[in-house]
């Protein structure tokens, strides 16, 4: 492959990709600048190893993984403060109503308090939209593990909602 048509190939994965992987970063750290570094970082690690990518099909999974990857890393490099969910910017929130807000709020704030091992698999299947298989092999895990901690999840967090006074289905809320 050329370089102009390995350019190509990778400019057009970022700008079909970009906006997916910025808000799985942000969901991830819940920093915008911070996010935008990950997302960066994954873009510089994805370039370097451009050519191990066999299908342009397997790219989202691919920088999904570099991006957890460059996420982990930041807590080897330093340690970062840890920033309230309630502070991460959400486009649209002036299309929603008072009511709207505070659920939106309150399911940021029980989803930042799920143990990892619960949130993450949520969040790549909700923000995401990946698969039971698809999470499995993002995580290293089998299909019925990720059952298991989608169900576990969606149950914490069911508690912790109706503790904080939300009626309703959680899943209508994502």
């Amino acid at each position: 492959m050329s370089e102009a048509e390995r350019k190509r190939r990778f400019e057009r994965l970022v700008s079909s990709l970009s906006s997916d992987l910025y808000r799985f970063a942000l969901w991830l750290c819940g920093q915008e600048a911070l996010a935008k570094d990950l997302v960066q970082e994954t873009y510089l690690r994805a370039w370097r190893s451009l050519d191990r990518l066999q299908s342009d099909a397997a790219a989202k999974s691919w920088l999904i993984t570099i991006l957890r990857r460059e996420y982990a890393r930041t807590f080897e490099r330093k340690s970062l403060p840890i920033v309230d969910m309630e502070t991460a910017v959400i486009p649209d929130e002036n299309d929603l109503s008072p009511e709207q807000r505070a659920e939106r709020a309150l399911l940021r704030d029980g989803v930042s308090r799920l143990p990892p091992r619960y949130r993450e698999p949520l969040l790549l299947q909700v923000v995401m939209g990946y698969s039971c298989q698809e999470i499995a092999d993002q995580l290293g895990s089998s299909k019925s593990a990720v059952m298991t901690q989608l169900f576990r999840a969606r149950e914490q967090l069911k508690e912790k909602l109706q503790g904080d006074g939300v009626t309703g289905n959680v899943h209508e809320l994502f």
